[in-house]
């Protein structure tokens, strides 16, 4: 796990101070050591966090003859098998590391090597007589790449944001749009990102840079075919297979891996089937918000166990680094408690496994179950559900079975956007003072083109894949991680899984109250049944509450008398929020988070001088070791 950088077609005299500034910017990545590659048309930074490899692991890594170059942050988790496969070919290996893998692949594949690789990456290759750069990001999203391209045809990229902001050429500028999308979404869901002019590469997209010309394309996506000719018990079994598989290559590794742990399901089995030693819990003052009572005893998963209880003032201290190391305004209140999850593991291991996709791909969401709750409705005449939606709509908001009967009566493309709604368009153009209040759906659009032929709850499932997956969930925990050196492995987001979950039924995924049914079952032989049947919590964090309390509503009021809430939005709007959340009339806390989210944001990056202020230090590799050996 690394952070990387470059810029290529730069003709810049600056490029070695530029790039090392660059890779400055993203030392936490990698403690362990740097990088880098000059020639007249390209330069190339490398932050490691030694993982694999520890001896010969270092890059920019080059092939026999030198003419092609790689920097790469992530993991191939099936190198051994791809490596064998390449020494059959010919090929003649320096190393052990899976980044020289990547290299043999894509000299005997070219860019159809991707459909080879089995692990979470984003990567560049240079190649030195073409003047070409090829860069590719994995298909569920789980690193990050961003890239500039500037008006002079240079192509700026890195793992983070702010390794951009350190090029000379760009000028840091809010994107208005980004803010629109993001307060319904409350994460960053455009390819455009805040900074206006700096891009996302989509997940399961690559990009080839050549003579200032940039191409970008998918090369995989996302998509659900469920298949009912497949018996329930063969699936069981693929998943079985693929599920023990994947947690064995993803314990490839020089160094200790350990996991997370809470109450539920995912963390527990993981613990269970992978065997590692060492796991890691957090949570919060009070019944409600603390799992750590919940932790099963069973042996076989909790072994040497690590916690914290994090207090309020930690919380909100930690905002502010948080939304530093996220790059962008995220409003998912349960990233900061991953921050002290996080830290905590960063202490012990240098791997640790988390339990993120399972629900996307198996139908892990309570909200998964609404379209079998609304089928009565469903199931009416077109005419007489345009009567219902048009009688409901002008009842009053207490109306009994109101909200149910205009849920019912909407087509899903227009009331299901992903797992987070936060403002809808019009309650937008009320509080931005720039009366912008798009559509979500003008985003989620294309997914539900494509995927008209599926049912409503594979259809649902492939806006969270797409969408919430990686732009929320992923984000965070590769941002939360990697601020504290850490290398988070995710083994339910493995190609094998996929390809065996994929072709779940609904049946198969969410009946009555349950949800993941089939995965339920598997689990059930390692775990408790308490553990393996307990209803999905997410990661409970008290912001109502505290938002209920003078002395973090002021924390709010502070905010709202701040430059950026005085540049973007209706002050009256966000004081009436705040009014009724503390009185109770209203549980305004997510829209409130979200709004405070983005101010500590944009205070960090567009007001402070010094916003690296707000980064964690890195720890290399060898104060970890003293650490656990004296």
């Amino acid at each position: 796990m690394c952070g990387i950088c470059g810029i290529v077609g730069h003709g810049n005299k600056n490029a070695n101070t530029v790039i090392h500034a660059m890779m400055d910017a993203i030392r936490h990545r990698g403690p362990d050591g740097e990088g880098t590659f000059l020639d007249e048309k390209a330069a190339l930074g490398f932050r490691r966090l030694a993982i694999l490899d520890l001896d010969h692991g270092d890059q920019p890594m080059y092939n026999e003859d030198q003419n092609l170059v790689l920097v790469f942050n992530g993991e191939i988790y099936n190198y051994k098998e791809l490596r064998s496969h390449l020494l059959e070919k010919g090929h003649v290996f320096s190393n052990q590391s899976d980044s020289e893998t990547l290299l043999h692949a894509f000299e005997e594949y070219g860019t159809a090597m991707l459909k080879h690789l089995r692990g979470m990456y984003g990567f560049a290759i240079w190649n030195r007589e073409k003047k070409e750069l090829f860069m590719a990001r994995d298909p569920f999203g789980i690193k990050p790449v961003y890239y500039y391209p500037a008006a002079d045809g240079t192509l700026v990229f890195a793992s983070e944001i702010k390794s951009i902001l350190k090029y000379p050429g760009y000028q840091k500028q809010v994107n208005e749009k980004a803010l629109d999308a993001y307060l319904t979404f409350q994460y960053s869901v455009l390819e455009e990102t805040f900074f206006q002019g700096i891009y996302k590469l989509l997940p399961g997209h690559c990009l080839t840079w050549k003579e200032g010309r940039i191409e970008v394309k998918p090369y995989e996506i996302l998509s659900l075919t469920p298949d009912r000719k497949v018996s329930s018990e063969e699936k069981r079994r693929r998943i079985k297979t693929a599920l023990a598989d994947s947690v064995k290559v993803h314990l490839r590794s020089d160094v200790e891996v350990g996991t997370f742990l809470s109450s539920g399901v995912d963390s527990s089995y993981l613990a269970a089937a992978s065997n590692v030693q060492k796991s890691f819990s957090v949570g919060f003052e009070g019944e409600h918000y603390n799992e750590l009572k919940d932790l099963t005893a069973d042996p076989n998963v909790l072994k040497e166990h690590h916690e914290k209880c994090i207090t309020p003032e930690e919380y909100w201290e930690a905002i502010w680094h948080a939304m530093y190391h996220m790059d962008e305004p995220l409003a998912d209140a349960s990233a900061i408690a991953l921050y002290f999850v996080d830290e905590l593991a960063a202490e012990y291991v240098k791997v640790v496994f988390s339990g993120e996709g399972s629900d996307e791909l198996f139908g892990g969401y309570p909200i998964y179950h609404e379209p079998l709750s609304l089928a009565p409705v469903n199931a009416l005449p077109k005419r007489v559900k345009k009567r219902l939606l048009a009688r409901m709509q002008s009842a009053g908001p207490s109306r009994r079975g109101r909200n149910y009967i205009i849920r019912g009566t909407t087509p899903l493309e227009e009331r299901f956007c992903g797992n987070a709604k936060i403002f809808t368009a019009e309650e937008k153009k009320a509080l931005l003072l720039s009366g912008q209040g798009t559509s979500p759906y003008e985003v989620t659009r294309p997914v539900y083109e494509r995927n008209k032929g599926l049912g409503p709850v594979e259809r649902m499932q492939e806006i969270d894949l797409n969408y919430w997956l990686p732009g929320d969930i992923l984000l965070k925990a590769d941002k939360m991680s990697m601020a504290h050196s850490l290398e988070s492995r995710v083994p339910f987001l493995d190609r094998e899984v996929y390809e065996a979950a994929r072709i779940l039924t609904v049946k198969e995924k969410v009946k009555g109250s349950q949800t993941k049914l089939l995965f339920r079952e598997i689990a059930s032989e390692l775990l408790p049944p308490a553990t393996a049947q307990k209803p999905k919590l997410g990661f409970p964090v008290p912001i109502r509450v505290w938002l209920r309390q003078p002395e973090y509503a002021d924390r709010l009021r502070e905010a709202f008398e701040g430059e950026g809430a005085k540049r973007y939005f209706n002050r009256e709007v966000l004081e009436r929020l705040l009014c009724d959340h503390m009185e109770g009339k209203e549980d305004n806390s997510r829209k409130l988070w979200t709004v405070y989210s983005f101010l500590v944001w944009h205070k960090i990056f567009f007001e402070s001088e010094k916003p690296d202020e707000y980064a964690v230090k890195a720890k290399p590799l060898s104060l970890l070791l003293a650490r656990n050996h004296r």
